[in-house]
């Protein structure tokens, strides 16, 4: 079979790390960069007797997450203990939740790809519950031996868990992308990939295409960024089918991704529910959630991606692409709308333009967010106003916007004036650089009489060069077609 003859299911574990400052069941910093186990308390290295105690601030994070979904926020929950053994988990089990989790159901609306060929995608989820994470074992600069850091242990976790209903490694990573904006959105975790705030685990299997049954899955853990995850999910994809096609079985398993290869590979057979033993934690009360609570946390919801994209579009008359690009962050959503009220809403769609283009470039290069931007809301608007009102031209504009970014004028108007970069718009000045233009340059004149239309972009550029690009492009455009008989 070809790879078109194959369908890819994909389902997403992720952990989110909730931005409460003590860890779920102890009153122990989760502060980032301390030393190993600085922040390890009795009830994190379980020492005998001690007994947890649920951070109530975790609770409501969850709550805002159930919420924002539109998924059920159980009235009550129970907390399991799930047993396995391994060296950095010191209770030999972790609290979690099973069978009757904080939050059930839900759904995130997607778009996936860009342009023409951009869809909207909607994922279902089964559940997100609260547990606590495990500490971590180094394996490096100890002599040949693995040391092991409890300061992760008790961490408060927030697992969200998806249907199988991806069908791509794209549609993966615009899931997991949507989904770490929200939770940056409602402000219930910092989504730092890289301090392991945000992991994705990817469950992946194939089947012929047409077929109901789900093939084996197996699931790629902790992938710390979009790019992993979908390298990882695009080799794991074509190795089943790879397995497959030569007559061999897909057996259930964990798997890790090597970056440096590209490639997964075994860690171990994927265990079941039932093997880790879930009963219910006898030293936790179980969760109860009245509904004034919960009526509390909705009340201060702050307006959700979709419901701003959704006003983008109706206020501004911006395309789903826009709106939905505007919306990847609070604060990039924010940005916008300061840009907007200090332009002008004529002048949203060039604001729009002017965020997402040179501003995001900007900010990459420079590897800051929109939050920490040199250029402000108001100094953006501003230059969006100049050019609309045609006294810069864009090619001006984008020195302008540079200017600003230095710090080199308090707004475009200031850098316009002590600069002297207002746009040329008297006629009978670019009248004369034309008429200079085409006195200078005969072979593109008659390059252009023959049919070459390079040939009077050319002579265009010329006379911009000799205005030092202050003069009007359309009036430019205007008078040399006119000189031209074009």
């Amino acid at each position: 079979m070809s790879q078109t003859q194959w369908e890819v299911v994909i389902g997403l574990e992720v952990h989110a790390q909730l931005n409460t400052a003590s860890k779920i069941f102890s009153a122990a910093s989760t502060a980032f960069g301390a030393e190993p186990n600085r922040q390890a308390c009795g009830v994190d290295l379980a020492l005998p007797g001690v007994l947890p105690v649920l951070n109530r601030g975790a609770v409501e994070r969850a709550i805002r997450f159930g919420l924002a979904i539109g998924g059920r926020v159980a009235e009550k929950s129970i907390f399991a203990r799930k047993n396995y053994f391994y060296p950095d988990l010191p209770k030999g089990y972790q609290i979690s939740q099973f069978e009757r989790p904080v939050v059930e159901g839900g759904t995130l609306t997607l778009r996936v790809g860009e342009g023409d060929k951009a869809y909207e995608k909607r994922v279902r989820l089964t559940r997100a519950h609260l547990e606590e994470d495990a500490g971590k074992s180094l394996h490096e600069d100890f002599h040949g031996m693995s040391g092991i850091d409890l300061n992760r242990a008790g961490t408060p976790l927030l697992e969200i868990v998806s249907e199988p209903d991806m069908r791509s490694s794209a549609e993966a990573v615009a899931y997991a992308k949507a989904l770490h904006g929200l939770v940056r959105w409602i402000d219930i975790c910092d989504g730092n990939m890289q301090e392991g705030s945000f992991r994705c685990d990817a469950n992946v299997s194939v089947r012929p295409r047409g077929q109901e049954a789900f093939g084996t899955r197996r699931e790629i853990k902790n992938l710390n960024s979009f790019r992993f995850l979908q390298q990882a999910i695009d080799y794991e994809v074509q190795w089943q089918i790879n397995e497959i096609e030569e007559g061999r079985a897909i057996q259930q398993a964990t798997v890790l991704f090597d970056p440096d290869s590209g490639a997964t590979r075994m860690m171990r057979s994927k265990e079941d529910a039932h093997d880790y033993r879930y009963f219910p934690d006898p030293d936790l009360l179980p969760l109860v959630i009245p509904s004034t609570w919960i009526e509390e946390v909705k009340a201060a919801l702050p307006e959700l991606p979709a419901a701003l994209a959704a006003r983008f579009q109706s206020d501004f008359g911006l395309s789903a692409y826009d709106a939905t690009t505007l919306t990847a962050s609070r604060e990039t959503g924010q940005f916008y709308l300061d840009t907007v009220a200090a332009a002008g809403a004529a002048n949203a769609k060039l604001c729009a333009n002017w965020i997402m283009g040179d501003l995001a470039a900007r900010l990459n290069k420079a590897e800051r967010d929109v939050a920490d931007s040199p250029v402000s809301p108001i100094q953006l608007a501003g230059l969006v106003i100049r050019i609309a009102d045609n006294t810069v031209s864009n090619a001006i504009a984008k020195k302008i916007f540079e200017a600003l970014w230095q710090g080199e004028g308090a707004s475009a108007d200031e850098i316009i004036d002590t600069q002297g970069l207002k746009q040329v718009t008297d006629s009978g000045a670019i009248e004369a650089l034309v008429d200079e233009v085409l006195a200078a340059n005969p072979k593109s004149v008659e390059e252009f009489r023959a049919g070459k239309e390079k040939a009077f972009n050319a002579l265009v550029g010329q006379v911009m060069k000799a205005s030092k690009g202050k003069a009007n492009p359309a009036q430019v455009n205007e008078l040399l077609r006119r000189k031209l008989g074009a």
